[in-house]
């Protein structure tokens, strides 16, 4: 069995060891966010719709296994939050993400817990 590699992060020369330290203000809408995010089902919309770029509810609920309400529901809380738009093509609306950080947040994620589940084998 191999030792996995040690990934630690020099802090002093990352951006996130840069920046200033988060203030109250900050501190909350980053938690406000994470709360939004930390939902398997708004992950899952999320992926679905970075894997197609721009996706109609129905699709989005059919790839995933929910209703549209359901799914309706999800992505307006993620649309609340500034994370996805919608375009409205004659009665269906489109979604897709528009916020830059979510697609690599998303990897991010999926990556710890990949490398999680490596170390506990």
């Amino acid at each position: 069995m191999s030792t996995p590699k040690s990934t630690t992060v020099d802090t002093a020369t990352s951006a996130l060891g840069r920046r200033p330290l988060l203030d109250d203000t900050a501190a909350e809408s980053l938690t406000t966010l994470y709360k939004v995010l930390a939902n398997p089902h708004r992950l899952r919309l999320l992926h679905a719709i970075e894997r197609a770029g721009e996706l109609p509810v129905g699709e989005i609920a059919e790839e995933v296994g929910m209703s549209m309400q359901a799914v309706s529901n999800q992505l307006q809380r993620l649309t609340d939050q500034g994370i996805l738009v919608a375009r409205r093509d004659g009665n269906r609306s489109y979604y897709r993400i528009i916020d830059p950080c979510v697609p690599g947040l998303l990897e991010l994620g999926i990556c710890l817990v990949e490398e999680n589940q490596q170390r506990s084998r």
